[in-house]
């Protein structure tokens, strides 16, 4: 398990099934999300299973928080699209307990996603992409330390419009420089 100072990341389990289903079909969670049609159970149940295939490095995270004595799930987050010779990697993010939202769990679990890339994968470059219409996920990044590499014009159609994308990025040598500002 990897720690923080109110949550902690940890593999994702059959029974986290479930709170993930209710949150990929809640319009509000997967606003933010390449999630175009409803997903049935059973596609939330092969997905689980398609990323218990994948390679150790990118096998999704469930996102707890430390509630009274136990831990409560809030949304999981994951590193993919790991390319081992340039030493980078894309991650990915989705606190689906709207209860927390606009409390810093996402800029936490950022942080902790970029302390395993470089710490853990020994990664150069860890990247994301970010709806120009999730300004509170940008923020959040921001704050996590990322910064915009670019925009990909109208790359998504949501709602019957079409938004921006935007490329945001750490590198190692930024993340080490405010690591050890703190």
């Amino acid at each position: 398990m990897i720690y923080g100072k109110r949550i902690r990341l940890r593999g994702m389990e059959r029974s986290d099934i479930p709170k993930s289903f209710e949150w990929i079909n809640d319009p509000e969670v997967n606003d933010g999300l390449a999630i175009h049609l409803p997903m049935s159970l059973r596609d939330e149940e092969q997905w689980y299973e398609q990323m218990g295939q994948r390679d150790q490095a990118e096998k999704p995270m469930a996102i707890e928080m430390c509630e009274g004595e136990g831990w409560k799930l809030i949304g999981n987050c994951g590193v993919f699209n790991v390319e081992w010779v340039p030493r980078c990697a894309e991650v990915g993010i989705m606190i689906g307990d709207k209860t927390v939202w606009n409390r810093g769990y996402g800029t936490e679990t950022m942080q902790l996603l970029l302390q395993h890339g470089f710490e853990t994968l020994n990664l150069n470059r860890v990247y994301l992409r970010v709806y120009s219409t999730n300004p509170r996920a940008i923020r959040s990044y921001e704050k996590a330390g990322f910064i915009l590499e670019g925009t990909l014009r109208e790359a998504v159609y949501k709602h019957g419009k079409y938004a921006d994308v935007h490329l945001m990025s750490v590198l190692r040598s930024e993340w080490q420089s405010i690591k050890d500002k703190k």
